[in-house]
Formats: structure tokens, C-alpha cells, sequence
């Protein structure tokens, strides 16, 4: 199975378990005398058994991830933390700009004026950047997903 494959089923994983969580929800209490849809202990049953799995496979993909080196040297798992920072710090700088470019506007003089305190073009230009490094970082880590097989 391919990296890639795996992430996809973990994605899956996650989402059965979500469904799961509703439907033990919408069963754990019934009106006295009646009887629930479906029977909460097999329900359990299957989280159980979906978490494990999840866990098994979740295990699978980091040992993988720190296996796999990219064209540049880095594993998997440190490209994904780079790409995060970058993410994160494109994030707070388009927050930045969308605070500071936002217009107050004035109805009479003796309202308060606000300037800007920051560059906002040179701002922009380094999201851009961020940005632009976010794509193409995400981009190898893709293309290595569909490239190598799952751990054991």
C-alpha cells in the first residue's frame, strides 16, 4: 500500500469513528420500555475495533514518515513540519494585512484617525512568498506519498 493510500484510509478511519460517535449518541438513552435502534455494545464493539485499526495504521505512516527522505535530504516528517510553519506563519501575516488594510472611515473631524504601522506591500510580498514555499513544499510531499509504500 502506498503512503498516500494510507493517508487516505486514516482519513476514513477518522470519519467512521465520527459517524460512530452519533449514532452511540442517539442510542444510549431510549424512552423506558422501548429499545434502541441499534445495540450500543455492538457499536462499541466496532469503535474498538476501528480505533485499533486507526492506531496500527497511524503508527505505519509516521514510522514511514521519518524513513522517507525527499529530494532535499529531509523526511517526510520534517518537511511536514516545515510546511505547517510556513502555514502558520502565512496565516498570522495575511491577519496582519487584512487588520491593517482595513479602512476606518471618518463622518465628521473630530473623529479618531488610524494610520497604518507596518509596510503592508512589503507584507504582502512575503505571504506571497510563504505562500508560493507552501505550494511547492506541498507538492513534494504529495508526489512522495504516491511514490513509496507504507512501513510495516
Amino acid at each position: 500500500m502506498k503512503l498516500a493510500e494510507a493517508l487516505i484510509l486514516r482519513a476514513d478511519h477518522k470519519k467512521r469513528l465520527e459517524l460512530l460517535r452519533e449514532r452511540l449518541s442517539r442510542v444510549v438513552k431510549v424512552q423506558e420500555g422501548d429499545l434502541p435502534a441499534e445495540d450500543p455494545a455492538d457499536l462499541l464493539g466496532e469503535v474498538d475495533r476501528t480505533v485499533t485499526e486507526l492506531t496500527g495504521l497511524i503508527r505505519r505512516i509516521n514510522r514511514t514518515n521519518m524513513a522517507v527522505q525527499l529530494d532535499d535530504g529531509r523526511s517526510i516528517a520534517d518537511a511536514i513540519a516545515d510546511r505547517d510553519d510556513l502555514k502558520l506563519r502565512h496565516s498570522i501575516l495575511t491577519g496582519l494585512i487584512q487588520n491593517a488594510t482595513i479602512r476606518q472611515d471618518r463622518f465628521t473631524k473630530s473623529e479618531v484617525r488610524f494610520q497604518t504601522t507596518i509596510d503592508v506591500a512589503a507584507l504582502q510580498r512575503r505571504a506571497d512568498d510563504l505562500a508560493q514555499a507552501y505550494r511547492e513544499l506541498d507538492t513534494k510531499i504529495q508526489a512522495a506519498n504516491w511514490l513509496f509504500d507504507l512501513s510495516e
